[in-house]
């Protein structure tokens, strides 16, 4: 038996070593914490997410961890059955969560088994909002329970009797043999929410970490930080050994020590050095929200712009709606109204741009007047929302400041005889550019304006597009040019924001895109999703904002929808 260390919790007391798992001979195990550190693990309150790797070594029940009180039903624990053994369980993987309790359960088993001697990703996500445990195998959701989640988890959670076990049957004598990497605990946060691709490189802790351990010697519980860990005490017993044995996983940082332009984080919270400046690289995540055909959705989608491909699951708003436009930067994401099949809404959500987790409230907008088809534009502090319909057109300009919740505040008015524009704008740091849309009263306008985001004002006349029909479908920039994409006819043209003028050539779509979102990175822009007569369609085209063409396959969206929201983590108002 031997104490680890409480600030580097890298599978053993071995500070030279370049660890990449913990191997475990079917005779030992690690305790981690006191009984009851993570009660949130089995008392339904929270979400959270469990991940890591694994490797078994026998073909046997394969106990990787578990926690709670004495009684086997009331815990969190979850083992991989490698054959049939007697039990109801066997073979494959089984984990739950308070079962019986009331809990929930997955049993993905029959012919599943995993193959021995190979690493396996696995990753378990608990939903608390309706009680719901999914479970991933290689990035693939295999199976989801909700159990008797119409109940209520009436687990104690004075009631602990065991620390966070890994390799060990806490209420039994199972142990496992085999090898487990990159072993993270994550409350708060449900980080997968639809398949995925298995992170490549080592993990690392993010906001919401209570326990990385099992990978190597720089894996810190960050204790200056209140959101991420405790420094708990890893007890080991038994004779665990650190193994250089790993899922083939990159270290991070590969780029050397001196970056020019902003530094980021991937999906996972992996840092991901610059290659450029930020007008050059973008951040490059693009979030595709809510929609219609013709039923509603409260999805939430995204894509990695600077790599085609097609769009997977972020996460979900309160409810199922359309036309959710908005904006937002490298943070929030912020939706102004929508339309719910039934009625136009005026209250504001958020999401969170950089985790997997749900929109919250955030406030109303300007006057309580429940709109759709709202314009917005953002800076790195502020949203912007212009016009919409209420269902009659309108022209006011409102603001948030984004990182403070609260209801929306007055800004100016649209350009003389101008409503509602597109579901994006072009904007650079310092401007925010509208064109086309609606007139006040009926048919459609040409013209373009702007505004300057700092400073609240009406909107200033900027030229004219070249296409007189109802306005792009949507618009995208980098810090210097913005991009608009008409539905029809489907010509693609261009601005440069800070020279007032006339809309230029740029290319064809080479589809419609009446109801689409616009996505961009500052380097490329995405038009995504919309109705192409006689149906909608779920394509993702792609331009290089920087020069001039026709539009690119992308990839696609999850769903055939349209009238979906489009923002940016990464434009040309946040470079």
């Amino acid at each position: 038996m031997g104490i680890l260390r409480v600030d580097k919790l890298s599978g053993l007391e071995t500070p030279t070593a370049v660890t990449g798992s913990v191997a475990f001979d079917g005779n030992d195990h690690l305790s981690i914490g006191s009984a009851g550190d993570f009660n949130f693990l089995h008392n339904g309150a929270t979400d959270w997410t469990v991940e890591f790797w694994a490797k078994t070594g026998i073909i046997d029940r394969q106990p990787i961890f578990g926690t709670g009180a004495s009684s086997l039903q009331t815990g969190f624990y979850l083992q991989i059955m490698s054959q049939a053994d007697g039990q109801a369980d066997a073979p494959g993987i089984y984990a739950s969560v308070g079962r019986g309790a009331p809990g929930v359960a997955i049993n993905w088993g029959a012919n599943n088994c995993l193959a021995i001697n190979t690493w396996h990703h696995i990753a378990a996500v608990f939903k608390s909002s309706d009680k719901t445990l999914a479970l991933y195998i290689d990035g693939r959701e295999v199976d989801n329970d909700s159990g008797t989640n119409s109940g209520s988890f009436t687990y104690s959670s004075s009631d602990s009797s065991y620390a966070f076990t890994v390799g060990k049957n806490i209420h039994g004598g199972d142990f496992m043999n085999g090898e487990i990497s990159n072993l993270r605990v994550v409350a708060g946060r449900r980080l997968y929410t639809s398949n995925f691709t298995p992170p490549v490189h080592a993990l690392e802790t993010i906001n919401g970490t209570r326990i990385l351990c099992c990978n190597n010697p720089d894996s810190v519980t960050a204790v200056s930080n209140t959101d991420i860990g405790n420094g708990y005490t890893v007890t080991a017993s038994g004779d665990p050994t650190v193994a250089t044995d790993n899922p083939g996983l990159t270290r991070d940082f590969t780029g050397g020590t001196e970056f020019n332009g902003v530094t980021s984080f991937d999906t996972q919270g992996y840092f991901v050095p610059p290659s450029g400046t930020t007008e050059q690289r973008g951040r490059g995540r693009g979030f595709f929200v809510g929609g219609n055909n013709p039923t509603y959705f409260s999805d939430i989608d995204t894509v990695q712009i600077s790599s085609q491909g097609n769009a997977i699951r972020f996460g979900d708003l309160s409810v199922a709606r359309a036309q959710t436009y908005g904006a937002a930067n490298s943070t929030r994401g912020i939706v102004f109204g929508s339309y719910d099949g039934s009625s136009n809404e005026n209250f504001l959500e958020a999401f969170d741009t950089t985790t997997g987790a749900d929109a919250i409230d955030f406030g109303n907008l300007l006057s309580s007047t429940a709109r759709r088809g709202v314009l917005g534009m953002a800076s790195n502090t502020r949203a912007i929302a212009a016009g919409g319909n209420t269902p009659g057109r309108d022209n006011t300009i409102q603001y948030v400041t984004i990182a403070s919740l609260g209801d929306a505040q007055e800004f100016g008015d649209l350009i003389a005889d101008s409503s509602h524009a597109s579901a994006a704008t072009a904007c650079s740091p310092t401007r925010g550019v509208m064109g086309g849309g609606t007139k006040l009263v009926s048919g459609s306008t040409n013209s373009i304006g702007y505004i300057t985001m700092a400073t609240t004002g009406n909107s200033v006349d900027f030229g004219d597009a070249l296409s007189t029909a109802a306005g792009p479908s949507g618009v995208v920039s980098s810090s210097t040019r913005g991009v608009f994409f008409h539905s029809t006819p489907t010509a693609i043209e261009f601005i440069t924001i800070s020279s007032l003028g006339n809309a230029q050539e740029f290319g064809d779509l080479g589809t419609g895109t009446g109801g689409a979102a616009a996505v961009t990175n500052s380097v490329r822009g995405l038009n995504a999703g919309a109705y192409v007569s006689p149906a909608n369609v779920n394509t993702i085209t792609f331009v290089n904002i920087a020069s001039t063409g026709d539009g690119t396959d992308f990839g696609d969206l999850i769903r055939i929808i349209s009238s979906v929201g489009g923002y940016s983590d990464s434009h040309g108002g946040i470079s």
